[in-house]
């Protein structure tokens, strides 16, 4: 992981189901960062797709991912930090997000556990039964990207201070671990 002079972006990244959203707002919140939910900025067609139960191909993630990468060039040429969610599950992706000043959060975890999670979660429109795709399209980000990647076995409140402590973030004062300070 490389330092950079300027608060970095954050890519909180991982297959569904790895605590993404959660982890990310309760960085956001300790952090005082925007937060964008790249779930959020998916075309209609992808969503209806995906709640369907047909994984997206290439050609389906291209314009996500520029939208994406959009709001982050916004904030990094501004030299304003910020945290988004995005599976960037393969390198191309990432190639289309990375940049001075991104830093990517991988959220590792073993497919019983990211399954487990996905079991209990209700009202998302990424089905359990794309789990197997995702990881299949799972590249796992390598030396020459700018990475930390987390095992997600704590709490997401433990998580974030985790990531807080090995970037070396500044968080907000009085916001101490599961938000009691």
């Amino acid at each position: 992981m490389t330092k950079t002079a300027q608060q970095p972006v954050l890519v909180i990244m991982g297959v569904s189901g790895s605590g993404k959203s959660t982890v990310a707002g309760v960085l956001a919140g300790r952090l005082g960062w925007d937060l964008a939910e790249g779930d959020d900025l998916h075309p209609e067609t992808n969503v209806a797709k995906m709640h369907a139960g047909q994984p997206l191909t290439d050609e389906d993630r291209w314009p996500w991912l520029d939208i994406i990468a959009g709001w982050i060039k916004e904030r990094t040429s501004e030299g304003r930090p910020g945290i988004i969610t995005c599976s960037a599950l393969k390198k191309r992706y990432r190639d289309v997000l990375r940049g001075e000043g991104v830093v990517f959060v991988f959220l590792q975890g073993s497919k019983d556990k990211i399954s487990d999670r996905l079991a209990s979660r209700h009202g998302h429109f990424m089905p359990a039964s794309l789990l197997e795709s995702q990881f299949e399209a799972l590249e796992e980000p390598t030396e020459d990207e700018n990475h930390v990647s987390l095992c997600v076995s704590a709490s997401p409140a433990e998580e974030a201070e985790e990531i807080i402590e090995r970037l070396g973030l500044e968080a907000l004062p009085n916001h101490a671990v599961g938000g009691v300070a």
